[in-house]
């Protein structure tokens, strides 16, 4: 029997039957099921669903919520006189008396490992990745904010945020990357050393480089932005049309960077570097210093490419964000800046078409790529969401185009904002969560 009852009555046990309200509401794809899962309950209170439509005869009823004993699916038919149990049902009944109940997992039975390294999926390392975020962001919040009030910055509090980082790219090396492309706040300074640190140590794994040089390299990530927080000017309002005089002003966050880490004593002098050489360019027309080619160190180098590209995907005050595969070609465009060979490591390192990154299908839909083939990262997974033909926002189809056998292609990566899509992001974010949570 079907009953609708308010979102906030909503319970675990319950047998879901329909969410009432348009897709565009919730972020679930999938509307029958039986609610076992906390995380499921707290995003489906959280929507705009309107209702919903329980099945009382599949899992629990409203009863439960008032005290009162949950009405179940009857276990037992037949009738045999007036005990209403038949011989055959009585059997099964004592047989299932008798055995252990077995009950669906509330939550996480066993508490995970955020130093585990087991792979991972990326719809199952998401989960993961966003609580090394949440954790990661309180921690950066209080560490910049030290920063910029001058006290020096200890290894043993950014080294957590290393390991938790490099746990998750070891678990999966594009959940963490996507989930930042993915992020509709990604505005902040340390957000952004966040986003850096964990594109580093990517890159640093795609090259083989020893683990310990890997988190050096994510360290240096996250902390070479330092400097801003001792420019004379709010770095917030900056934006690309400065006069002469801001931009000298700003380029010296490289050397004020370099020089507060190296005042604290407890980091390396790799790590300090690429305070001073992340703006450096391989052809010799960066900042402060000039440096041509391989004078710059590998971090340097290394950061100079994580630092572009996050900061071309992300959204800034000034500028809307680029779509991922699109930065990739204009970094490709740029002649000369970076060292070739770390831009093919990195491009490896991220996919042909990263995790967020929009793409245009030979079936006239627009798709948003959502996990990686790592036998062909030009045939990823993807859910389309767009219908190019009607300009209008479908219900998401979940297409692994390596499996396609060329029946749909990827004709090109496209722009969402060229096709006036309404709320794009929030539907950019919306789509990811629920593809994820439907291939978990």
């Amino acid at each position: 029997m079907l009953k609708r009852i308010d979102v906030a009555e909503v319970q675990l046990g319950m047998f879901i039957h329909k969410l009432d309200g348009n897709w565009l509401k919730h972020p679930f794809w999938r509307t029958k099921f039986l609610l076992t899962d906390e995380q499921i309950l707290a995003d489906l209170r959280a929507s705009d669903v309107d209702g919903v439509y329980i099945d009382v005869e599949k899992g629990e009823d409203v009863g439960a919520r008032s005290g009162e004993p949950a009405r179940r699916r009857p276990l037992i038919s037949g009738d045999s006189g007036g005990s209403g149990i038949s011989i055959v049902d009585r059997a099964r009944l004592d047989r299932l008396h008798a055995q252990p109940i077995s009950r669906p997992p509330m939550g996480n039975a066993v508490a995970f490992d955020p130093r585990s390294t087991t792979p991972l999926s990326v719809a199952r390392e998401v989960g993961h990745a966003k609580a090394v975020v949440a954790k990661a962001s309180r921690v950066l919040a209080g560490v910049f904010e030290q920063a910029r009030l001058g006290k020096a910055i200890s290894k043993g509090q950014v080294e957590p945020v290393i390991e938790d980082l490099f746990a998750s790219i070891q678990r999966n090396p594009h959940a963490f990357n996507g989930l930042m492309r993915i992020r509709r706040e990604n505005t902040s300074l340390y957000a952004h050393g966040l986003a850096v640190s964990a594109l580093m140590i990517a890159l640093g794994r795609q090259m083989g480089l020893p683990p310990d040089h890997v988190k050096e390299a994510g360290m240096a990530g996250l902390l070479m932005d330092v400097g801003m927080g001792h420019l004379p000017i709010d770095v917030s309002t900056i934006l690309d049309d400065l006069s002469d005089a801001e931009r000298e002003i700003v380029q010296t966050h490289t050397t004020l960077g370099y020089e507060f880490l190296n005042m604290g004593g407890e980091l390396s002098e790799e790590v300090a570097r690429v305070c001073l050489e992340h703006h450096e360019r391989f052809d010799g027309s960066g900042y402060p210093n000039q440096l041509v080619g391989d004078e710059i160190g590998l971090f340097g180098r290394m950061a100079a490419i994580c630092d572009v590209y996050d900061s071309m995907t992300s959204d800034r005050p000034h500028r809307p964000r680029i779509d991922p595969n699109a930065a990739l070609a204009i970094m490709r465009g740029m002649e000369g800046q970076f060292d070739e060979d770390l831009l093919d490591q990195f491009i490896e390192s991220v996919g042909v078409y990263p995790i967020g990154s929009v793409v245009r299908l030979t079936n006239g839909r627009l798709a948003l790529v959502v996990d990686q083939n790592v036998d062909d990262y030009t045939r990823p997974r993807v859910w389309s969401f767009y219908d190019i033909g009607s300009r209008r926002v479908i219900k998401p189809e979940d297409l692994d185009l390596r499996l396609c056998k060329g029946r749909v292609e990827i004709v090109c990566s496209d722009d969402a904002a060229g096709f006036e899509i309404e709320n794009f992001p929030a539907i950019r974010e919306m789509v990811f969560n629920s593809a994820c949570k439907a291939l978990h």
